[in-house]
């Protein structure tokens, strides 16, 4: 079973930083993606930034600029470095994986338990 275990969330002013950290643990697999996505009150979840295994990237419109996704490959992990943050930035941010375990042809999506992100004044 594979588990994303995420931290990093909290309280901090507009203009303020925080990173966001990601960690697949559990059974052996490989790797296709990993990204965030958040949820904010009365909205839909939706992709903030995704790495692909080559390495490409993915942001959102909104945040491009601002934020940075990463990735330590002998971790497992994936970061995303949160600059600038304003209020509309606040949503619960979730870990998203897509996996494929060892010994399945099948890829998994795997979600975290999301992290709260909350950005004011």
């Amino acid at each position: 079973q594979v588990q994303l275990v995420e931290s990093g969330g909290g309280l901090v002013q507009p203009g303020g930083s925080l990173r966001l950290s990601c960690a697949a643990s559990g059974s052996s697999f490989s790797i296709n993606a990993m990204g965030w996505f958040r949820q904010a009150p009365g909205k839909q979840r939706a992709l903030v930034a995704a790495i692909i295994s080559g390495g490409s990237t993915n942001y959102a419109d909104s945040v491009k600029g601002r934020f940075t996704i990463s990735r330590d490959n002998a971790k497992n992990t994936v970061y995303l470095q949160m600059n600038s943050l304003k209020p509309e930035d606040t949503a619960v941010y979730y870990c998203n994986a897509r996996l494929i375990p060892l010994g399945s042809p099948y890829e998994r999506v795997y979600w975290g338990q999301g992290t709260q992100v909350t950005v004011s004044s």
